[in-house]
């Protein structure tokens, strides 16, 4: 029984592995113009050190769409990203989406670049700045060969920069 377990376990971790990815802007309308291109890894970075993401500036309440198709893990809350949202794509990559002033979907709704997910916003620690969206792609699978000397290098091992996709 444990061996099927095991089997059947590694079997959908393939799959996810395997299922091919295709990334779109999430900002309707933005274009690389709309974020900085060194913001990624950018120290220092308030209470998270590093920004482990990239900020994509835009009027408040733009459509967010999910940058790859998924399936959405959360939507809530929370004290640094306000309104977020995130999505569990291919190759099992976690994408949130930070920020946000509304929130257009609901857990475990199907996703992809098609699909509204929420509004460009300033919610959370962003709250008095320019609105904008944060992106991040981390993975739970590290990647131990993207560890560098750089403050929290240690952590590259579990977040993809953004900006190589959009």
């Amino acid at each position: 029984m444990k061996r099927k377990i095991l089997l059947i376990s590694l079997f959908i971790l393939l799959i996810g592995l395997l299922l091919p990815q295709s990334f779109q802007m999430p900002v309707e309308g933005a274009s690389h113009r709309d974020y900085n291109r060194n913001s990624f890894w950018y120290f220092p970075w308030g209470k998270s050190i590093t920004h482990k993401g990239v900020d994509i500036f835009a009027k408040a309440g733009t459509t967010v769409r999910s940058s790859t198709k998924g399936i959405v893990l959360y939507c809530g809350e929370n004290k640094m990203g306000g309104n977020t949202v995130w999505v569990l794509g291919p190759k099992w990559r976690l994408h949130y989406y930070a920020h946000l002033q509304s929130i257009n979907t609901h857990t475990f709704a199907l996703v992809n670049a098609t699909v509204k997910i929420g509004t460009v916003g300033s919610s959370g620690n962003a709250v008095g700045k320019a609105p904008h969206l944060h992106y991040s792609i981390l993975t739970p699978i590290p990647y131990p060969w993207r560890i560098d000397e750089d403050i929290q290098g240690w952590k590259k091992m579990f977040y993809l920069n953004p900006i190589d996709y959009l």
